[in-house]
């Protein structure tokens, strides 16, 4: 078991005064199984009105705005959550079967649909059908998810958050959102249930405790085959002890971090900065 300190900072810098802000932020970890948010917060400067709600996807939201005029926003997330060793497989498999049947794909629907952004052509859905053969939808699942982090590159800045999952595989770079939505993309396709996370990821699994590391932002993917199974394709390893799960959606569109509009035209700069500080 793992206690993990995170503080997510944002701070948008705006060139002229905005007069109003509307926003909504996920960066409150969830309580879900293995993992337990002991504490959670948020500040926001300048003084804002804000709102908590939990979104259709069950991730804890804080919308705010303020009519304050400022020329910079700060919004400071800081959690404490306990996070629980993960099985290395899953207790349950379910094979191909199993998960063609018609009540299982009316309940992971969501799961299965093909979005935008995760939809690949017809190429990459066959090659990703070689990768998967004659392996069981688990094993497959790892296979196809392994075979994503070992085509594609991590360098960050060469897509965005709207590349498709084509678009990032044909560039072979990317990002962790890229790495996802590939292997989303490919999984749905073989009939395996599979969902973007969001969170924070501890760079240093050995990091002393006491000690607080610059972090980041992450994202991995779960998928069901009787129960939810986390793996990140970035690093090609099942999620651990060092991720902390934010939210989770269909793909990066349902888990921004930070979402919001202003009014005028103020160009801005967004600065974000994640510290982890292992507690034991």
């Amino acid at each position: 078991m793992s206690r993990l300190r995170v503080v997510h900072t944002t701070a948008i810098d705006y060139d002229r005064p905005v007069r109003t802000s509307y926003n909504e932020v996920r960066m409150t970890p969830v309580t879900v199984p293995g993992q337990t948010a002991l504490e959670a917060r948020i500040e926001v400067t300048p003084r804002a009105a804000t709102f908590r709600y939990r979104d259709y996807w069950g991730t804890q939201v804080l919308a705010f705005d303020t009519q304050l005029a400022h020329t910079r926003l700060e919004v400071v997330s800081t959690s404490l959550v306990e996070v629980e060793q993960p099985a290395a497989e899953p207790s349950v498999r379910l094979g191909w079967q199993e998960l063609a049947a018609a009540d299982v794909r009316d309940a992971h629907v969501e799961w299965l649909a093909p979005r935008p952004v995760t939809r690949l052509g017809a190429e990459l859905v066959e090659a990703s059908r070689e990768v998967a053969a004659g392996f069981d939808p688990h094993e497959a699942a790892l296979a196809v998810s392994s075979w994503v982090g070992g085509h594609m590159q991590y360098v960050p800045g060469v897509t965005g958050v709207h590349t498709s999952a084509e678009e990032a595989w044909v560039e072979g770079r990317g990002v962790c959102q890229d790495f996802v939505h590939i292997a989303l993309g490919a999984l749905r396709g073989l009939g395996v249930p599979a969902r973007y996370v969001s969170g924070y990821l501890h760079p240093q699994a050995g990091a002393e405790v006491g000690r607080t590391v610059t972090g980041q932002s992450h994202a991995w993917l779960e998928w069901w085959v009787g129960e939810w199974f986390g793996f990140d394709p970035t690093n090609d390893r099942g999620a651990g002890l060092d991720h902390v799960v934010v939210a989770t959606g269909r793909d990066y569109g349902d888990v921004p971090p930070f979402r919001g509009v202003i009014s005028g035209g103020a160009g801005s700069r967004m600065d974000v900065r994640v510290e982890l500080t292992r507690q034991r």
